[in-house]
């Protein structure tokens, strides 16, 4: 896999005029979700809103691709990923797992699996998603397992228990958020955490100036997370040996202080 480049502005013209160039395949497409995202702005204000609308257009076309997965093949090797690691870095049976924007279960199915019968919490601001993770806990034979699948309005928690959850885990949510929405997770997620739980989130790292690309992709700096989880009395921490892995994002833990 050919290694990210930190320090571009994907958002200004001559990186946009250069990509053309080199990936004119790639340009329809994107013209396309630049017409759908000047539709979109006018018709919701709030990112939520503008982003449940994406996710319904996409989940449409592919659910598989509307998580950012090019092929089912790719879907299962990035789930398989998710979950490797996860259980690389301790998830055992006995844990109750929240999964922040779980989608159509990439990852999901695996988690459902590994856990005791009902300790898979999935949510997802998508609805349509959500009926796809339905289809996926079909597919894998997992209704025994007993997950819950709830959409939600925001990433506040509101709804959920206190010291519950002994991870809480979101992948590529993050990279598609303005910092206010990771405000929100970050002041909420500690409360649904046990004592001795974590909280994994992924993102799209720069080294450069942070940017988003139209209103779905988000770039950030890693100080600037860090910091954010810290003024919530989190304890956060950067996980190099995530980025050692062949996907494209960078990796966050936060927990309790000690």
């Amino acid at each position: 896999m050919p290694a990210k480049n930190l320090t571009a502005n994907r958002a200004a013209l001559g990186h946009r005029l250069r990509y053309a160039l080199h990936h004119p395949e790639r340009v329809p497409r994107h013209l396309a979700r630049t017409a759908r995202d000047l539709w979109l702005r006018r018709r919701h204000r709030d990112h939520v809103s503008y982003y449940r609308a994406v996710m319904r257009s996409d989940t449409r076309a592919d659910p598989d691709a509307a998580v950012g997965s090019a092929n089912r093949e790719r879907w299962l090797a990035l789930g398989a990923m998710q979950f490797d690691y996860l259980i690389g870095h301790g998830l055992r049976p006995e844990h109750r797992m929240l999964e922040i924007g779980c989608g159509n279960l990439r990852a999901g199915w695996r988690f459902i699996r590994h856990l005791e019968p009902g300790h898979y919490y999935g949510i997802d601001i998508s609805p349509d998603i959500l009926f796809a993770a339905q289809d996926t806990v079909v597919e894998m034979g997992l209704q025994n397992r007993l997950p819950t699948l709830t959409p939600v309005r925001d990433l506040s928690l509101a709804f959920l228990p206190d010291a519950h959850f002994d991870v809480v885990h979101a992948h590529s949510v993050f990279s598609h958020s303005p910092l206010p929405v990771i405000d929100q997770c970050l002041a909420h997620v500690g409360r649904v955490l046990t004592p001795g739980g974590w909280f994994d989130f992924t993102f799209d790292r720069t080294e450069g100036e942070e940017h988003q690309v139209l209103r779905e992709d988000f770039y950030y700096r890693t100080e600037t997370l860090l910091a954010l989880a810290q003024k919530h009395g989190l304890r956060a921490r950067f996980m190099a040996d995530w980025e050692r892995l062949p996907h494209g994002q960078s990796k966050i833990r936060v927990s309790h202080p000690a």
